[in-house]
C-alpha cells in the first residue's frame, strides 16, 4: 500500500453530507469541518445550495439517488445547481438502462446534462458500480467519456448492492484512467480502504466519515 500523507489525501476528498434529514446548520458545520480538515470539496444536496463554502469546491448531486429521472429534469436540476454556486455536479445514470445494455441511452442522458452545465462546471457520473456486471461497467464508463463527462464515480452510497470496491475502481481506471477522473464513494470508512482505492486508480474520494479516515495518516 502506498505511503500518502494526511494532507495529500485530504486534497482528494469530497466531504459529503447527503442524508435526507440534513439541516442548514448541519451543512454549515460540514463546511467548517471541511476547512479544518483541509479537504478539497464539500458535497451537499441541491436544496442546501448556496452554501458558505469559501475556500472549498462546492459539489452537489442530480438525479439522486435513483437516476430514474428524465434527462430534461436532470439537466434542469444541474442548471439550477450551477446557478446556485455548485462548482461540480454528480449525476446518477439510469442503472436500468445500463443493465438492459442500452448504452446509447446512458450516453445521451449524460450528454444532456453536460450540455446544460458546460465546462468549467465539473460533471461527475455516478454509475452504481456494485449493481453492474464488469462488461456493463466498462461500457458505461465509455459512454461517460463519449458524453464529455469529467469523472466517473462508483456509487451514491444509497444503493443496496453496495458502494465502492477496489475491483470496480480497477476496471474504471483501466477503461478511462488518465482521461477522466475516478471518484470512489460509498462505504469508505477506514484509512486502509481509502488508500486501497487510491492505489487502484481513484483520483477523488467521497467520504462522510472524513475525520476518521484522515486520522490514520501521518502529516
Amino acid at each position: 500500500m502506498s505511503q500518502r500523507t494526511r494532507t495529500e489525501v485530504a486534497r482528494l476528498v469530497d466531504h459529503t453530507l447527503l442524508k435526507p434529514e440534513a439541516t442548514a446548520a448541519d451543512v454549515a458545520a460540514l463546511c467548517e469541518e471541511a476547512r479544518s480538515l483541509g479537504v478539497l470539496a464539500v458535497c451537499v444536496s441541491p436544496n442546501m445550495l448556496p452554501v458558505r463554502g469559501e475556500g472549498l469546491v462546492v459539489a452537489t448531486v442530480c438525479g439522486f439517488p435513483s437516476g430514474k429521472h428524465t434527462s430534461a429534469v436532470k439537466a434542469a436540476e444541474a442548471t439550477l445547481a450551477a446557478r446556485a454556486g455548485a462548482d461540480e455536479v454528480d449525476m446518477v445514470i439510469d442503472v436500468g438502462a445500463a443493465l438492459a445494455g442500452d448504452y446509447d441511452a446512458v450516453r445521451d442522458d449524460i450528454a444532456t446534462v453536460r450540455a446544460a452545465i458546460p465546462s468549467p462546471t465539473v460533471l461527475k457520473v455516478i454509475v452504481e458500480s456494485a449493481a453492474l456486471p464488469d462488461e456493463a461497467l466498462v461500457a458505461v464508463c465509455r459512454a461517460a467519456e463519449a458524453a464529455s463527462a469529467d469523472f466517473v464515480k462508483t456509487s451514491t452510497g444509497f444503493h443496496p448492492s453496495g458502494g465502492a470496491s477496489v475491483h470496480a475502481v480497477e476496471i474504471m481506471h483501466a477503461t478511462v484512467g488518465g482521461r477522466l477522473g475516478i471518484k470512489a464513494s460509498g462505504g469508505i470508512r477506514s484509512t486502509e480502504a481509502a488508500l486501497a482505492l487510491l492505489d487502484a486508480g481513484a483520483t477523488r474520494l467521497g467520504l462522510s466519515g472524513t475525520a476518521a479516515v484522515l486520522a490514520g495518516l501521518a502529516e
